[in-house]
Order: structure tokens, then sequence, then C-alpha cells
């Protein structure tokens, strides 16, 4: 029997539901589909937002034959196949699910075929494409950023599969998806497959059961991740190391793994043992270096250490006071004593003038003289 999400993907634009800043009227890729224009792009956004759809839907435009692969099971020579097929006149469109999930070699693999325009390739990813995808590649490809979801674009989505489900439990639904389209329909196939009728009690019956396991695109991924900070952030190291071994035993990418834990090296250690960071960057080498399943125990040692440092805040909540300024006023002028005098008009209008290299004369803007942002060893 045809999947649900298979038997309701949009085949078109006009059935294509959210994302409207991309494929609205006038839109980028709107536009790019209706002209038919041949071009590599990344699809970067949350799970379930229509990636794989849209990839599907800008192929079938092009009249091209479109090949679907994951990064996280494919690789050079699945790219070679491809390459050694041959069409006439027919382009060739390669997705590239999880491309974040390739190595720089991998990824290097891929440029010199994209510059001969013998493939166009469409990458997907969850993940910021800046960290992931190395730039020569990332320089070949636009980049379009989806977005979660609304709760309209889920009840729309809910509609097109044509069950019988009352407000409550479309209600029910529509939370518990969080924006994620594929999380809402598998519930719902599941549902349906077990009880033959979508209830808030089937529904909550079904979410209960083993039937649906921890989804590394699900609110699982995101309870999980942060019960892991949080433990950290206590110093618990028992329980920080129980939610590091439930990731890897469910698949979550250690690098995601590994990336939080360099951001938080500095957000919640900071200034109370700046070594953490260097211990997390190369924690995260290692990761990329050793790779599953071994690296995993370089991601013990560095949660225990972690757990174990001092935390001080409280260079990243004075960021956060300064960003705020930043917001509420705007590129406030430089004050002229701390502007380059590169010309001789700008040193007759005082540019660099009185300037002290040590001086004790607050550097900020006028309107911000005397404010301060960082308060030591404060959290």
């Amino acid at each position: 029997m045809e999947p649900l999400a298979s038997k309701i993907r949009p085949k078109t634009l006009e059935e294509f539901v959210g994302q409207e800043h991309l494929v609205g009227e006038g839109k980028p890729l709107n536009v790019a589909i209706k002209q038919k224009h041949l071009f590599s792009f990344i699809l970067w956004g949350p799970p379930g937002s229509g990636k794989t759809t849209l990839a599907r839907i800008y192929a079938n435009s092009l009249k091209a034959k479109i090949y679907e692969l994951s990064a996280v099971s494919a690789g050079k020579a699945d790219i070679k196949k491809i390459l050694a097929e041959k069409l006439t006149d027919i382009p060739k469109v390669l997705f590239l699910d999880e491309i974040h999930r390739f190595n720089k070699s991998q990824q290097d693999f891929l440029l010199p075929y994209l510059e001969k325009g013998e493939i166009v390739l469409i990458g997907a990813t969850t993940e910021n494409p800046s960290f992931e995808v190395i730039p020569p590649l990332l320089s070949r490809c636009r980049v379009f950023v989806l977005n979660e979801l609304s709760e309209d674009n889920l009840k729309a989505i809910i509609k097109r599969t044509g069950l019988e489900i009352k407000k409550e439990a479309v209600d029910w639904l529509v939370k518990m998806a969080n924006g994620d389209a594929r999380q809402l329909i598998t519930m719902l196939e599941n549902t349906y497959e077990l009880y033959h009728k979508i209830t808030v009690e089937t529904l909550t019956n079904t979410l209960q059961s083993k039937f649906l396991r921890y989804d590394k695109a699900g609110e699982e991924h995101y309870n999980t991740i942060s019960a892991f900070i949080k433990s950290m952030r206590a110093g618990q190291a028992d329980a920080a190391l129980y939610y590091l071994a439930r990731m890897i035993d469910a698949g979550e990418d250690p690098k995601f793994i590994a990336r939080r834990m360099v951001i938080f090296a500095s957000e919640d250690i900071g200034l109370a043992q700046p070594t953490a960071l260097v211990v997390a960057n190369d924690v995260f080498r290692a990761v990329e270096t050793v790779g599953l399943p071994e690296c995993s125990i370089n991601l013990a040692t560095g949660v225990v250490y972690l757990c174990h440092c001092k935390k001080d805040r409280s260079a990243y909540e004075a960021y956060q006071r300064a960003m705020a300024d930043v917001k509420k006023y705007g590129n406030l002028p430089i004050p002229l004593e701390l502007r380059n005098p590169e010309t001789k008009l700008m040193k007759e209008l005082n540019y660099g003038k009185g300037y002290e290299k040590y001086s004790k004369e607050s550097f900020l803007p006028d309107k911000l003289k005397g404010k301060r942002y960082y308060f030591r060893g404060k959290e």
C-alpha cells in the first residue's frame, strides 16, 4: 500500500503548502521553476518543512531526471554511477539529502561536475551550511532558508489526507507536530493503521506506544539535546552521559552533539575555565577524524570534563546586553578619535584626533557613554 506521505505529496507549486517567501508569486523558487532556470542550490530548514518535495517539483519542471541519495549512506561510487548514465538533452538533478553528512573529500568530488554542468545539485540540510558545506561548493550553490510550517499550513496538510478528524484531534496534532509535516503525517498514518480512527485518545495512545521511537528529525531530538545541555550546565555528569548515550544509540549525528559542546564551552563555562573551549574544539575535531563508533569515547571524555568545569556566563550575557543596544539604537556614530584618518580630508575632520591606546575614557558611542555590559564573574 502506498504510504500516506507519498499519496498526498504535492506534485506542483500550486499544491505546495508553506514557504511563501520562496514559492509565492514573484519569489525566487517560483520564478526559477516557471522560467526553467537550471542552477544548483541548497535547501536549509527544519525537518518536515518541504525540502524533498520542493526538489522534486523543481526537477519535474525542468523535465530532468532526478536522482535521490542520502549522504548518510551514499558515497562517491553512487555519484559516479549517476554521471556514467548516458542521457540525451535531459538534465541530471542530484538531490542529496543531509548533505552536511558528506565529508570534505566527498564534497570536493562534486565540484568539477558542477563546474562542467554535468549535474545540477540540490542539497538538503537541517544544519547551517556555513559550518557543514565547504566554501568552494557553497559558492557554487544558492542557499534557500525554509521555515517551520505554520499551524494553518499543517491544518491544510491534514485536510489533504482526506481522513475524518474532529477539530480537537486536529488541534492536538498541530501542537504535537511543532511545525514538522513529516512528523504529523507519520503520526496520522500510524494511528489510523493501529486504531482505524483518529481521535485525541488514539493519537495519545500511539504516541506513548513503541510504534514511534526516537526521531532525529522530531521533537524527541530537541528534548534530548536540551536535557543533555541542562545536565552539563548543572554539572551532573551521570545524567549528561546518559543523554549522550541515548542520542548515540538513536543514530544522532555525533558532529551535532560535538557542536553543541563547543557552544556550551563558551556560553556556560566561558571565562571560568577558558581551556574548556580548547577541549571542546579538540573533541569536535576528533569526532570529524575518528567517526563512530570510537568517537563516542571522545565525546564522553569531553562531556565529563565540561560537567566538572566551573560555570561563568558573564561574557555571554554581556554580549546579549550589547546586542540589545545594537538592535535598539542601530548604527550609532563611532567616536572620531577611534576612526582611522586614511586621507587628508579625514585628518582635517579630526578622525583619530586625541586617540590614546590605554585611555580610561569610554570608547562607546556618545549615546552609550558609561554604559556597562560586562560584569566580571556575574551570572
